[in-house]
């Protein structure tokens, strides 16, 4: 499966000049800074240093940007740990359980556990796609609308999971979130519910929306405290024995790691739905085959572990559509497409039959950013954990400022900052009245993805249901999906039968 006559001439490229590795650490403090500021992005930063490219080779160029996007996946678990802000829509779950052991006082292992799973996350990844770049490449070629609209079900049935207190309301907000990422123009072309602002033609801004629900109603809500972190000085320490305390703790969950790190890739494989999608189906699935599910949400590691493991091999998972087939599973491998034309480089089958020495030394050297990753990161965590000591009464406005900055930056208009403001009140009167925020997080982030692939479906199919039957990958996963919602409920049966079976044989004896 590997080409050893590439593999040969992606050693000679590495190990020919130390150029291309000096651009690594600063590309991964790059990405680290911006994934962990709200309101940036990954692929912003991307496309900010896309430019300062040009002077670099191609090779070079590569390594820059891949660190950088390598950098910010683990950036943006920062702020959805310390701030419940996700940093990007591929950090959503690290918020779930990553902010509760914030508040809890536990932002020091929280932290060590994402570091931890990011790093094998990215291992991951990257050498799952350096031993099967070119059989994924060929599975990818057969992908089609509705394998898409089952891996973004798969995402939505999250909702269901996250009931919190009252399984009714968690199922109305993931509705509510469904309907509105219907506004604006539809796939088929028919405008809805844009209340004739032109605003709203594009549908309402993710990622304000999103820092607007989890982050701005949250710091409305705990506005009269003095700091993130309850409890005294003690507590907000920045400790670096607990951080390794956290390292410890998520390599406890070797299970939940490797699955996360499997599923990211698979997810992220499928252009189009990428890191956003694979690590909710990470973490429903880690706690779906939790032993104590009502945990999760409550500050459970193996959640922070589950997301950012999948986030972070996802990034391998997107350069299999790059090379294989020169097409962008998300923004920040559109931004590496047009470093690949800054450089007269054409991605596709092409480039894997051509240059197939250069996509491996790519994939080799992110391997190596991995390791990178985790010495670099344990290095950063104490300067950024640090937000944890900074008073509230500054912090609050500190942080919604950055956000509506950002939100302006992204949209380019007031869109953004009124999204923002409209989305805080609306999540600060979701959390009031106990409706769950992440459903509603939910169904406006896949809403509108799962109702374009279901259109392309129903266009290619003719609206033949028998043709799912006709598609063996489709049928594959939707018999997955299946097994993966009743399954555990078919084993805890079996287990409560056994159990009682065994009392029932005891009071016998």
């Amino acid at each position: 499966m590997i080409d050893l006559a590439d593999l040969s001439g992606a050693f000679a490229l590495l190990g020919s000049s130390w150029t291309p590795w000096l651009v690594v650490i600063p590309g991964l403090m790059i990405g680290l800074i911006f994934g962990c500021i709200p309101g940036l992005q990954t692929s912003m930063a991307m496309a900010v240093f896309l430019p300062a490219t040009l002077t670099m080779d191609f090779l070079t160029a590569m390594l820059f940007l891949t660190a950088i996007f390598t950098g910010g996946q683990f950036g943006g678990g920062v702020s959805a740990i310390l701030m419940n802000i996700p940093g990007t829509s591929s950090a959503v779950a690290t918020t779930f359980d990553g902010y509760p052991m914030s508040r809890q006082g536990r932002h020091n292992e929280a932290l060590g556990v994402a570091l931890i799973a990011s790093t094998i996350g990215t291992l991951t990844g990257y050498f799952i796609l350096l031993v099967l770049i070119q059989p994924l490449s060929t599975i990818v070629l057969k992908l089609g609308p509705t394998e898409m609209f089952v891996v973004i079900l798969w995402g939505l049935t999250l909702i269901a999971t996250l009931k919190g207190k009252h399984l009714s309301r968690s199922l109305l907000a993931g509705v509510f979130g469904l309907l509105i990422g219907t506004i604006g123009m539809s796939p088929n072309g028919v405008m809805r519910g844009t209340l004739g602002s032109a605003y709203l033609i594009d549908g309402i801004a993710v990622v304000p929306a999103m820092i607007g629900m989890f982050a701005a109603s949250e710091l409305f809500s705990i506005s009269g405290n003095a700091y993130l972190v309850k409890g005294g000085a003690a507590g907000r320490r920045v400790s670096f024995r607990r951080v390794i305390d956290g390292l410890k703790l998520g390599l406890k969950s070797p299970s939940t790691l490797l699955r996360g790190g499997i599923i990211g890739v698979l997810v992220g494989a499928v252009p189009g739905v990428g890191s956003s999608v694979a690590n909710l189906v990470s973490y429903s699935e880690a706690r779906r085959r939790s032993k104590d599910p009502s945990s999760f949400g409550q500050g459970n590691p193996n959640g922070v572990a589950a997301s950012e493991s999948a986030n972070s091999s996802s990034e391998g998972g997107s350069m299999v559509s790059l090379f294989a087939l020169g097409i962008p599973g998300g923004a920040g491998t559109a931004i590496l497409l047009a470093a690949f034309t800054m450089h007269n480089i054409t991605g596709g089958p092409g480039f894997l039959r051509d240059q197939g020495d250069v996509a491996y030394a790519v994939i080799m050297a992110n391997l190596v950013q991995g390791f990178l990753l985790f010495f670099v990161g344990l290095l950063m965590i104490q300067l950024l954990a640090a937000i944890v000591k900074v008073p509230l009464r500054y912090l609050i406005p500190g942080v919604l400022a950055m956000s509506a900055f950002g939100s302006y930056g992204l949209t380019g208009n007031m869109a953004g900052p009124i999204t923002l403001l409209v989305f805080a009140m609306f999540g600060w009167a979701l959390r009031r009245y106990d409706y769950s925020i992440p459903a509603a997080v939910i169904g406006l982030l896949l809403g509108s993805m799962a109702e374009g692939e279901l259109l392309r479906s129903y266009q290619i199919s003719g609206g033949r249901i028998e043709y799912v039957f006709e598609r063996p990958i489709t049928f594959l996963l939707l018999a997955l999906l299946i097994l993966s919602l009743w399954l555990p409920r078919l084993m805890e049966r079996l287990r409560r039968k056994a159990a009682g079976r065994s009392d029932a044989a005891e009071d016998i004896a």
